[in-house]
Order: structure tokens, then C-alpha cells, then sequence
């Protein structure tokens, strides 16, 4: 090897774009309702297998689940729904839904969550009660994503919020399940990993897919962090130096990555994948990602990263 291919390879600018790509690499994301073009074009962007989540919105018919599911398998993609214990109202209903799931689209993953109702419209009143069940397993689900919070949760305690996912990933356990968390986006990488740390502490090491806001503006992504109970505000994100750019327009999540891509590299936090909620929309979040994943990025003086 000739010194000049050695240098290249100890040069920190490449070796911190290796470890951006790297963990990029198993990224997934979070769609909302998406058509058939943004399926489509998912499908033509991002590799195959990729895991698409898909938000449960309350009021709409659960037929269109199902089928935004199929599209997304028919275009080489893994659907991940979400599944709102509390907007089920009896467990035969949902067992039916997860049923129909799984045999239309070959979903083998669900993220279950509570929903934000305080209490269900039916017999369901918490997801814990759901994985007990068994209705998973009859149906032949083969893994299961629980909800994380980094940030807090604005109706629980941090001893709550433990108490709660620690009893649901055992009870995952129990079930035969595969567990994984999936968290709340959050706009600060120090906080992000601390909360790693003290779930690694607690011996919690399910993997964790790292909720993260993906590109948008700045009063989008404020709107859903009011909505969804973040602590974030204008002052804030204005004072993290390069998320908030173009006189207050434009808004990324690049060097959050940058910073929780080092982290996992320096082996200071594991098993940890990120989760791009598309605020903008699925699929400019998806091709803003792409070059990431690919490694075709250039290091920015915010600390984050830009497309080449």
C-alpha cells in the first residue's frame, strides 16, 4: 500500500463521513398516509428492505393501513405499522386488523403504542394488556417496537415512564417476541444520548431506532413539538448551532447524526439506528437521507453535513 492510499484512509474528514454513512446505513422512517406516488418513489430511492413505519391516525378506516402496507411490500420495502391500543375498541378488532396485516402484506413488525387518549374507546386500556393478549403471536407477528422517550413525556414521570417500558419489553419477551424501541424525536444529541446511557444503565439493550425530525421548516417542526409534548422552542433550537439555517426557513437534523454517528463508532453508546420522522414529507425526506446512507456527503462548518 502506497502512503499516499494510508493517508487517505487515517484522514478524519473521510473517516467521520464513514461513520455518518455507517449509521445511516439501517435507517428507517415514519410516513403519514403516504399515496402511491410517495410509495413509488420510496420504492425507486431507498434500498430494498428498508423499514417504512406507518402512523395510526385516529378516525381513519383501517382499511387504509392495510393497504398503504401492501404497497409498501409490492415496492421492496418492510411496512412497520403503528398499532393505538386505545383506539381499538375490543381486542377481536384489532386481532382481525394485525391478522389482515400480516397476511396482505407480510408485516412481521408493529410499533404498539398507547395513543394518546387517557383512556381507550373500548375493553382496551393499555398496551400492556394488548401483549398479553397473545393475539400477536396467534397471528403470527414476529417482533415488536415499543415507544421511547428521550425528552420526557408531558403525562408521566421519568420513574413512570421506566416502570412502564421496562415491564412492556418483558412482557415482549415473555410473548416470544423481538423487541425494539423506537423513540420520540428529539432536538439535542446530548440529551439523546444520555438517555442511552441511563437506558443501558437500567439493563434495558433492546436496540433503539433514535427518533429524529427530518428536514422541514422551523415552524413546522416547532408545531410538532408542541403537538407531541418536546421540550423545544425557537431560543433553543436557534442557539444548536447549524439546525436552524436560511434566516429561520430551513431546518435538519444532519448534525445531530453527525454527533450520535461519532458517538457510536467511539463505542460510547450501541445498538442504535436512526428513525427520520418526515415532517416535510416522506419523500424528500427520503432523498435528502439518500446521499447520507451512500456516503456522497461533504462536512459543513454547523457541524453538520451537505449532499455532494
Amino acid at each position: 500500500m502506497n502512503t499516499a492510499s494510508v493517508a487517505a484512509k487515517s484522514d478524519p474528514v473521510d473517516a467521520t463521513v464513514d461513520q455518518i454513512a455507517a449509521f445511516m446505513r439501517d435507517c428507517s422512517f415514519e410516513a403519514t398516509r403516504p399515496s402511491a406516488g410517495d410509495i413509488a418513489a420510496l420504492g425507486k430511492t431507498l434500498a430494498p428492505g428498508t423499514q417504512v413505519y406507518l402512523t395510526m391516525l385516529p378516525h381513519r378506516p383501517l382499511d387504509e393501513m392495510v393497504a398503504a402496507a401492501v404497497a409498501i411490500r409490492q415496492a421492496g420495502l418492510e411496512p412497520v405499522p403503528h398499532l393505538s391500543a386505545r383506539h381499538f375498541p375490543r381486542f377481536d378488532v384489532l386481532e382481525r386488523h394485525v391478522g389482515r396485516l400480516v397476511d396482505e402484506a407480510d408485516v412481521r413488525t408493529a410499533l404498539l403504542i398507547g395513543g394518546d387518549a387517557e383512556h381507550g374507546v373500548g375493553e382496551i386500556q393499555t398496551a400492556l394488556s394488548v401483549i398479553e393478549n397473545g393475539l400477536f403471536q396467534r397471528r403470527g407477528l414476529k417482533a415488536l417496537g415499543l415507544p421511547g422517550f428521550p425528552d420526557g413525556h408531558p403525562n408521566m414521570s421519568e420513574d413512570e415512564i421506566e416502570a412502564n417500558l421496562v415491564t412492556k419489553l418483558a412482557a415482549v419477551q415473555q410473548a416470544g417476541l423481538e423487541p425494539h424501541i423506537v423513540t420520540q424525536f428529539c432536538f439535542d444529541s446530548r440529551t439523546i444520548i444520555a438517555w442511552l446511557h441511563w437506558l443501558r444503565q437500567r439493563g434495558v439493550h433492546a436496540p433503539v431506532r433514535v427518533g429524529l425530525a427530518g428536514p422541514t421548516s422551523l415552524m413546522t417542526w416547532l408545531n410538532y413539538a408542541r403537538k407531541c409534548g418536546v421540550k423545544a422552542s425557537a431560543e433553543a433550537l436557534a442557539s444548536r448551532s447549524g439546525l436552524v439555517r436560511h434566516a429561520f426557513k430551513a431546518v435538519s437534523p444532519d448534525p445531530i447524526i453527525r454527533t450520535i454517528a461519532a458517538a457510536a463508532a467511539a463505542k460510547q453508546i450501541d445498538g442504535v439506528s436512526p428513525h427520520l420522522f418526515a415532517f416535510g414529507g416522506i419523500g424528500a425526506t427520503a432523498k435528502w437521507a439518500q446521499p447520507a446512507i451512500a456516503g456522497a456527503i461533504r462536512l459543513n462548518k454547523d457541524g453538520g453535513f451537505d449532499p455532494v
